[in-house]
């Protein structure tokens, strides 16, 4: 019985130590999964750019769009290669044309090649080769190579439409965090400066109006601060969205917000834009293409000259039909010329014409707007630079101001709303050049977007 006992006791303590074990396992690998789901990402502005292009579904489609214009080249150049074609067939005939057997035996080729079998087997290869299509071939392989340029500046086009939406978005996370420490700031100072006048109304030297007064400044400042951080944790999931990244990851952004002036010349900026802008490429390459167009309509009414060779075997019998009395070949070229096609070829021509002339208007209009873009982008970045330069030097002098009324009013020569002023001004001043810094960097970001500049230098042409 006490042995019985002890072996009892030996399995129950395994069975604790085996359950105790798994626990842990189990509770360590909960423990890794939630930190893996958690993990921390640190990104710079680059980074974030090149995940946004991996996770764009609208670049996926338009990379697809380049494949298929390279596929229609590839179609295009196989214009102008021969078409060959292994044929075969059955025919029955109710009946055929013989000669006497002394006709027959004197032809190098069985009769049936020449006028037919009555149960005829076919089997041959046929060979046919464009000489001349009127210059369509040729007109056509120009446009499918105009094509897939335009195919290519639309993916650097969507490209640089997202990249300026990741700036836009990186940068706006970079303001959220400033904004919600100055929030942060203005309620800490409030909050202080409420337990000073607190302090002092107890001891009788200061008022009840002054009290009040400064737990209502603090009551105005808490809804600041959530909006700043309920505005933080929107456009944080914004930019993970965007970049694909998990929705409980973590972010932290290399870079800062921060901004070097660029020298504004507005005509080189056109000028740049004109190089490097996807949309004015792309105009112009359809006023190209319309070009094209016009010759394939025109190429209509053009002779056509072709090309063929066949060479086959007959036979009424398949186990004797390839050999040299079964076979025949022939070779020959063909001329069409139109002569009247109910003027649909003038009509194509006409329409093709339209065309090219709506491509030339479309370049001008979209040259205005390009010009209208630079104007407004340059006009930006003065009214950033103006804003900058005007807070950048004024939040030290902001800052001691709300030291002077501080000091003032403790020692009973300020008012308490010299305190509350100063302390507002100064997160006024800091939210100001904040956003300032941001416009300005937004500003610069839709520049080069407007120009058709990348920050990545092959996008830039």
């Amino acid at each position: 019985t006490l042995s019985s006992s002890s072996a009892a006791s030996d399995v129950y303590k395994r069975q604790i130590i085996g359950a105790a074990f798994f626990v842990i396992i189990g509770f360590v690998s909960f423990s890794y999964a939630d930190v893996a789901e958690n993990r921390q990402s640190s990104l710079s502005l680059e980074e974030a750019v090149s995940l946004a292009f991996k996770n764009n579904k609208d670049i996926l489609i338009q990379e697809n769009e380049i494949k298929a214009a390279r596929a229609k080249i590839l179609g295009a150049k196989g214009e102008f290669l021969p078409k060959v074609n292994i044929n075969g067939g059955y025919t029955h005939r109710d009946s055929v044309m013989s000669l006497g057997a002394s006709q027959a035996s004197n032809l190098d080729k069985d009769l049936g090649v020449f006028v037919g079998y009555e149960d005829e087997k076919r089997v041959g290869v046929s060979v046919e080769q464009p000489i001349f299509e009127g210059g369509m071939n040729i007109a056509n392989l120009k446009q499918a190579n105009l094509k897939l340029k335009v195919q290519e500046e639309n993916l650097r086009s969507r490209k640089l439409a997202v990249e300026f939406e990741t700036q836009r978005l990186y940068y706006g996370i970079l303001l959220a965090y400033e904004t919600e420490r100055i929030a942060q700031e203005l309620l800490d100072q409030a909050q202080s400066h409420y337990e000073i006048v607190k302090s002092k109304f107890e001891e009788g030297v200061s008022s009840k109006f002054d009290l009040l007064q400064s737990k209502v400044q603090v009551s105005k400042v808490v809804p600041e601060l959530v909006r700043a951080q309920n505005a933080k944790e929107l456009i944080i999931a914004e930019f993970k969205k965007l970049i694909g990244l998990g929705r409980k990851g973590f972010i932290v952004l290399q870079d800062e917000l921060s901004y070097s002036f660029i020298d504004l010349n507005e005509e080189r900026f056109l000028e740049i834009a004109n190089g490097n802008r996807p949309e004015l490429i792309m105009k112009s390459l359809e006023i190209d293409i319309g070009q094209q167009g016009i010759l394939v309509a025109k190429s209509i009414g053009m002779p056509r000259v072709n090309a063929g060779f066949n060479y086959d075997y007959k036979s009424d019998d398949t186990s004797d039909m390839f050999n040299t009395r079964h076979n025949n070949w022939n070779v020959g070229i063909s001329i069409s010329i139109p002569l009247f096609d109910g003027f649909s070829a003038k009509a194509k021509v006409d329409e093709a014409k339209a065309r090219y002339a709506q491509a030339e208007l479309s370049k001008a209009d979209t040259d205005e707007i390009v010009a209208l873009e630079v104007r407004r982008g340059a006009l930006n970045l003065v009214q950033a630079q103006s804003i900058i330069e005007s807070q950048k030097d004024s939040i030290e002098e902001a800052r001691e101001a709300v030291t002077i009324a501080e000091v003032r009013y403790d020692n009973g020569g300020g008012t308490n709303l010299d305190v509350l002023d100063t302390q507002v001004s100064l997160s006024q001043i800091e939210k100001n050049l904040s956003q300032g810094i941001y416009d300005y960097l937004i500003g610069n970001a839709y520049l080069n977007r407007t120009i058709g500049v990348s920050i990545f230098k092959e996008e830039t042409r």
